[in-house]
């Protein structure tokens, strides 16, 4: 591996140029910083992280609906990553520590057994990307029990990719995209970044000569003036995706206009669910109104961070009043999130 490595780094110097390249992926980002590949990589060649981790981008207003329905006395199930992510004025961690009944699950499966075993309502936080969406939807059309319901913060990544281009603020100029989404969706959607804006890509997989590859494959196109996606993860990635897993979140989920963490509304970008399964739909079951939202806590750039902008470092509670024991922004909270990843292994 290291020979590979080594390999590879003396193609992507050769080819070397001015580009900044974003990803929009934890797991990319931990690869990246944990194994040192931005010191590893040209001055000239930029990676930034974008808005891949699917806790910090759930904005306040959907941690506020959760806080709501602890307060009528329902039970919200969740990620453990959600329970500290802030909301207007607090967090599911301040409810549970007041009393509120929230539980900490490893899927929605597990939600539906505590609704099973209880007479109280419940309902599950489902937060995620294309790559979570489909086990939703399968427990949705399975009919769980009355007294379950979902409050669906699913987002989708390509319509955010389309907002940061055509937004001009990120100036990006190549994608690394996504492996674990591609294996749902596929390639197809993310091809027209490349058709219509000439943006070059590659669908890269989790280990650090998948990240190395993936920028060489960039700069290669870069080189030959032939923007396209390629598919570094063939071994996981097919162009078409998983289409029985695609059918499955049509058939459950409509398409909103939402905002996310750190992005005003981005058109077509959630997944809510239809109404032939309202019963399952937490927002219609409780009809849950929250007003006068409050996005990010004062002297937290999670914003500009999520949309490639800025870095950890560039803000002025990294690491001091902000930091994985005491978060204030979302991109503290997750371990898939840019500052709580830049907090452990920067200093390496």
């Amino acid at each position: 591996m290291m020979n590979m490595s080594k390999e590879l780094i003396k193609r992507i110097e050769k080819l070397a140029t001015p580009i900044k390249i974003m990803h929009v992926c934890g797991s990319h980002e931990h690869t990246i910083m944990e194994n040192g590949i931005r010191t590893l990589l040209p001055k000239e060649v930029e990676i930034v992280a974008g808005p891949g981790c699917p806790v910090c981008v759930v904005p306040s207003r959907e941690i506020d609906e959760c806080l709501e329905l602890v307060e009528k006395g329902v039970t919200i199930t969740t990620f453990g990553d959600m329970l500290r992510v802030p909301g207007s004025n607090s967090s599911l961690a301040d409810a549970k520590a007041e009393g509120g009944d929230v539980r900490v699950v490893y899927g929605i499966n597990k939600a539906i057994e505590i609704a099973e075993k209880e007479d109280n309502d419940v309902v599950f936080m489902a937060a995620g990307f294309e790559t979570t969406a489909p086990t939703t939807a399968a427990e949705i059309l399975n009919e769980p029990p009355e007294n379950f319901s979902v409050l669906s913060c699913h987002r989708l990544i390509p319509p955010a990719i389309d907002f940061l281009i055509n937004s001009g603020q990120t100036n990006l100029n190549a994608l690394i995209e996504p492996g674990h989404v591609c294996t749902i969706i596929g390639t197809e959607p993310f091809k027209y970044f490349s058709t219509d804006y000439n943006i070059p890509q590659a669908v890269a997989g989790f280990n650090p000569l998948d990240i190395l590859m993936s920028v060489y494959m960039i700069l290669r196109q870069v080189k030959n003036g032939t923007p396209k996606i390629d598919n570094e993860y063939h071994r996981a990635v097919r162009e078409e995706g998983n289409v029985i897993a695609q059918e499955a979140i049509k058939e459950v989920f409509q398409v909103e206009s939402r905002e996310w963490r750190g992005f005003p509304k981005i058109p077509n970008s959630v997944l809510d669910i239809k109404d032939e399964f309202s019963q399952y739909n937490a927002r219609e079951k409780y009809d849950i109104e929250v007003k006068d939202v409050t996005e990010a806590p004062k002297g937290c750039i999670c914003g500009p961070i999520l949309r490639g902008m800025a870095r950890p470092e560039d803000c002025k509670l990294f690491g001091n009043e902000c930091n994985p024991l005491h978060p204030i922004g979302a991109c503290m909270v997750s371990k898939e999130g840019t500052c709580n990843i830049a907090h452990r292994y920067a200093k390496r």
